[in-house]
This record gives structure tokens, C-alpha cells and sequence, in this order.
């Protein structure tokens, strides 16, 4: 190992050298980069949002538009209601959703190990099992 060389093997810029000494290992060096725009530019994102876009609001004009949402809500609910339709039963189709989507998964994993195995896609086993691709 070089003098030069840190015996923790690190790259930092100063680290100590097995005797101890402390050595400056310097900033890594980068080629000269010709045709390339220089370092100090300023930045420009690409996602720049256009000025003409951006509108500002007043947080009574937010108010009033989260206000006028409320009501909007508060009108499909009654509608919903009714309808027919019960705030209880809210829950009970969100964990019929949760359990559908979790079978879902399950049969698109055991697709994909059916797939593997037979060297084929998941695709053409779906007609082979009478599925639909939107399944």
C-alpha cells in the first residue's frame, strides 16, 4: 500500500495514512469537456411549470371553492341516499373490494408460475383458461 493510499481503503478528500500522517487526498479529477455548456450555468428543469398556467388564488377564493366542493359532495350523498344506498354499507363493499383484488393478485401470480413453467406468456394462458384480457 502507497503512502498515498488510506488504510480504510476510502476515497475521501483527507484521510489519515497508516503512520498516521494525514494526506489531502484531493477532488476526483474529471476530463476537460469540450462542447459541454459550463458548470456554472443556471439550471433549467425540463418540468418548468409555464407562467401562464399558474394562477394564483386568494385564501378566500380557496375557501369559498372548498366550500362550493362541500356542497357538491354533500348533494351526491343525499342523491345516493335516495337512491337507496346506505353509508354503513360503505365498509362492507370496501373490504368486498380489498378481498376481490387480493384473489385477483393471487391468480395473476399463479398465471405467471403457470406461464414460467410451460414457457409461454401470461397472455395465451388466458384464453387456454377462458379469461378475458380486461379479467
Amino acid at each position: 500500500m502507497s503512502s498515498e493510499q488510506p488504510s480504510c481503503g476510502a476515497t475521501r478528500s483527507c484521510c489519515s495514512t497508516p503512520g498516521g500522517r494525514r494526506v489531502n487526498m484531493g477532488a476526483p479529477r474529471r476530463p476537460p469537456s469540450a462542447g459541454f455548456k459550463s458548470v456554472t450555468s443556471s439550471f433549467k428543469s425540463p418540468a418548468r411549470a409555464d407562467a401562464s398556467q399558474c394562477t394564483k388564488i386568494t385564501p378566500e377564493e380557496e375557501v369559498n371553492n372548498l366550500k362550493r366542493r362541500l356542497k357538491e359532495l354533500d348533494a351526491e350523498i343525499d342523491t345516493l341516499v335516495a337512491e337507496g344506498y346506505r353509508l354503513e354499507e360503505l365498509g362492507q363493499h370496501i373490504d368486498l373490494l380489498h378481498e376481490y383484488n387480493d384473489i385477483k393478485d393471487i391468480g395473476q401470480t399463479l398465471l405467471g408460475h403457470i406461464a414460467a413453467r410451460r414457457g409461454t406468456t401470461t397472455r395465451e394462458l388466458y384464453g387456454h383458461f377462458g379469461l378475458e384480457l380486461n379479467d
